[in-house]
């Protein structure tokens, strides 16, 4: 899978964000004012941009975002591991992933945003002979809830977790939230920035000792973050106090693009520097 963000889409974000026309930035960016504007726009460059000064310029790790322009990609990761653990992608306009996990003796599940359409969730509900329990909502943009009605048709007595103040939900997170689904454990922990209701869910104790998953929501991306504008600063506190602070081997499964691990986003994740 492709990553959400190319290298212009990154620069494009955080410009937005420091307030800073195009020519601005292009005037350090060691191109034209065109040769700039292409590589917001493709991600590729005609000739070698100074990355650092772009990076000094935005606040972005330099050398990381010359790293995404240079095709990086999070390694590509057998999901077996998780036994209990499926990414379902539905496509309107833009590709949403949302997460299945489920207790391998009670067969309960949970699912994590839903995507912009309820049917192959349903059918690998049906397939796998899973109960859904819980629906838990990393925040409330259309294209992870497009579905919450279907789901909700079909499984009634879902209970319904949100971060949402106006939405009515049967479970408001909390901070000391502590969720079981048979033997995994279900926290969550706020990330606000790309939206004000914003919430990780961390799933741990998975059968044969598999590191802990976060569902991530637009939190953060491989290699890049959910649009913030103003917010980008808050969004990055969040990210590194409640995302990168969990172990390295963290799973991290966000709502676009590869998954990847807190380790890799230390390591490539321009935002994050």
């Amino acid at each position: 899978m492709a990553l959400e963000d190319h290298a212009g889409d990154v620069l494009a974000k955080a410009r937005a964000a420091a307030g800073s026309s195009l020519a601005e930035v292009a005037a350090v960016s060691g191109l034209g004012p065109e040769a700039y504007a292409a590589l917001e726009e493709s991600g590729k460059a005609a000739g070698t941009p100074d990355w650092v000064g772009l990076g000094r310029k935005l606040g972005l790790d330099g050398a990381k975002l010359a790293r995404i322009a240079g095709g990086w990609l999070p390694a590509d990761r057998d999901l077996g591991q998780w036994r209990e653990l499926r990414r379902i992608t539905t496509e309107r306009g833009m590709a949403v992933n949302c997460y299945l996990v489920w207790d391998e003796v009670t067969r309960e599940a949970a699912l994590f945003d839903t995507g912009w359409d309820a049917a192959p969730v349903l059918e690998l509900l049906e397939e796998q002979g899973l109960q859904l329990r819980h629906l838990f909502i990393t925040h409330g943009h259309a294209d992870h809830v497009a579905a919450v009605g279907a789901v909700r048709e079909r499984f009634p007595k879902v209970k319904l977790h949100s971060s949402a103040p106006e939405t009515a939900v049967d479970q408001r997170n909390r901070a000391n939230d502590f969720i079981h689904l048979g033997s995994l454990r279900i926290t969550n922990r706020p990330t606000p920035g790309h939206a004000a209701d914003g919430v990780t869910y961390v799933v741990g104790n998975w059968p044969d000792d598999a590191p802990n998953v976060a569902m991530v929501g637009d939190a953060v991306f491989a290699g890049s973050m959910g649009g913030a504008a103003s917010r980008l600063e808050e969004a990055k506190a969040a990210v590194r106090q409640q995302i990168l602070s969990l172990p390295d081997e963290t799973l991290i499964c966000p709502g676009h693009g590869p998954v990847t691990t807190v380790s890799e986003e230390k390591a490539n994740n321009p935002f994050l520097g």
